[in-house]
């Protein structure tokens, strides 16, 4: 027995001595191993191959032009490339040359939707961005389609000066890419005037045009502006319809129906009595009159405060939608919040601002205003150490720091015991040079004579406003505005909500 343990101990020893023999050679082997990165030259390789069209294997026909390419590269990078040329069902599988038919715009661009495949590079522009998406789209490469939905995404004010806004939004809103298409939309609804102003503005699609009209959220001064943008976009439909070629009966038949489906939508209570009466006498109005007695008949009542006659329209979503104010910025309902040379200001700094509003858009409560203060946190809030006094004795609170852009409002003096509003602050950006509404946030509050402050936290992400120390010396914050980028901008509505 004592000779077996000394004999398996020995063989323990050994197997140690083994182990730790194999983890020394493993350190040796680890200290020994180095990361090569090859992978430009390997790139540039590719590119060569693409650019001298070497060992060349597959020959696209992209209008009058012929590409050489190769198989391999193309099957690896689309879905749509790899079915045609390597699946039999397919006619071209066993083809070199394959002609592909492609609009004449994504025919410009097919070089550098080609060359994308050899590099993964590529130079987009906001003219050239929707052909390249049409072929990312069409031929599934879902990189480049991903790409080019980035970039958009963050150009739609540039688009919208170049003309580009309502192509984009169209081929977008079809094509199923949502977050394109939701910032267009926004873009639109948020800087109306603006886009009402710009030569594209004629392409408004009719549906869209309908759609985004119907929002409760469109930024304007005030309806009847919005009804002027309104009435210039009809104007131009009817030059189109005159250029097509159809008779004048035509031509005023279908302008008829094409006003009546676009007005429907406006907001006609919204808009004070004298404007009621002024637009009565317009060319567009005057010539159908008969359809618009109903929309004024409701506009006079709700500004008499003939309430028992507007119950009908309370209880129906369309009908609510006829008495519910838009975010208009007029000064009786809005006040811009503005600080000048925010870089120069202290951390915890409070901008306070006073203003009032009319509690409604009805010109029989137009003598009701409500007086309001702001306080306004953009470097966010410091409460100081303090000591309250309870009936226990004294409680110390401890400092606190909040890193947040803030905005208090405080009712000074309810012209009610109880109101409700809809808080709505309207944030200036800038991007691609052009400023710019570039987001909404809205709060809907009750406030009573116990409940007269509310707070709005995180109006704006801290560190997108606020220079971080590691930040690059030349960042700018998109949320600044004016002529040196130090502006911070915004615009308070205040909505009355039955």
């Amino acid at each position: 027995m004592f000779q077996d343990f000394n004999q398996g101990d020995d063989n323990n020893s050994s197997h140690s001595k083994s182990k730790r023999k194999r983890s020394l050679d493993r350190d040796v082997d680890n200290s020994c191993q180095i990361m090569v990165d090859n992978s430009e030259n390997i790139l540039k390789t590719l590119k060569n191959l693409f650019h001298e069209k070497q060992m060349c294997d597959v020959h696209l026909k992209v209008g009058i032009k012929i590409f050489s390419a190769h198989r391999l590269i193309l099957c690896a990078t689309s879905d749509v490339f790899y079915a045609m040329l390597m699946r039999p069902e397919w006619t071209e599988w066993h083809e070199s040359n394959v002609e592909l038919q492609e609009l004449p715009q994504c025919e410009g661009v097919f070089h550098l939707f080609l060359e994308y495949f050899y590099t993964g590079k590529i130079l987009i522009t906001h003219t050239n961005v929707m052909p390249i998406l049409a072929l990312a789209d069409k031929y599934i490469v879902k990189s480049l389609s991903r790409l080019c939905i980035e970039y958009m995404c963050k150009h739609v004010p540039h688009a919208a000066s170049h003309n580009q806004l309502f192509s984009w939004l169209q081929y977008t809103t079809a094509c199923g890419h949502d977050d394109v298409a939701e910032t267009c939309q926004n873009y639109i609804k948020w800087n109306f005037e603006a886009v009402a102003n710009t030569p594209d503005y004629s392409n408004f699609d009719i549906d869209m045009f309908i759609m985004i009209l119907q929002q409760s959220d469109i930024v304007v001064y005030n309806e009847m502006v919005l009804y002027n943008c309104v009435v210039r976009w009809l104007e131009l439909q009817k030059i189109k319809l005159q250029q097509i070629g159809i008779t004048d009966e035509e031509v005023e038949k279908q302008y008829k129906n094409l006003v009546e489906m676009i007005m429907d939508n406006l907001r006609f209570p919204m808009m004070a009595p004298r404007e009621l009466a002024d637009i009565l006498i317009s060319p567009v109005i005057r010539h159908h009159k008969e359809y618009f007695v109903d929309r004024m008949t409701i506009g006079m009542n709700y500004h008499n405060g003939h309430t028992e006659r507007l119950e009908k329209y309370y209880s129906s979503t369309k009908g609510a939608l006829l008495l519910t104010p838009r975010l208009y910025t007029s000064d009786s309902c809005s006040a811009f919040l503005t600080i000048e040379n925010y870089g120069n200001i202290q951390n915890y700094h409070t901008s306070t601002f006073v203003f009032s509003s009319h509690v409604s858009a009805a010109e029989y409560e137009s003598n009701i205003i409500n007086e309001w203060l702001v306080d306004l946190y953009p470097k966010g809030v410091w409460f100081k150490k303090c000591h309250l006094i309870v009936w226990q004795g004294t409680l110390e609170v401890p400092e606190k720091i909040i890193q947040t852009i803030r905005l208090s409002l405080t009712s000074r003096e309810l012209p009610e015991t109880n109101m409700r509003v809809k808080v709505s602050v309207l944030i200036y950006g800038m991007q691609g040079g052009v400023e710019h509404v570039m987001e909404v946030k809205e709060k809907i509050f009750h406030f009573t004579d116990q409940d007269k402050v509310m707070n709005f936290d995180n109006l704006i992400p801290y560190e997108d406003l606020n220079k971080m120390a590691t930040t690059s010396d030349n960042w700018v914050s998109p949320y600044l505005v004016g002529p040196n980028r130090d502006q911070l901008k915004l615009n308070l509505v205040i909505a009355p909500i039955r």
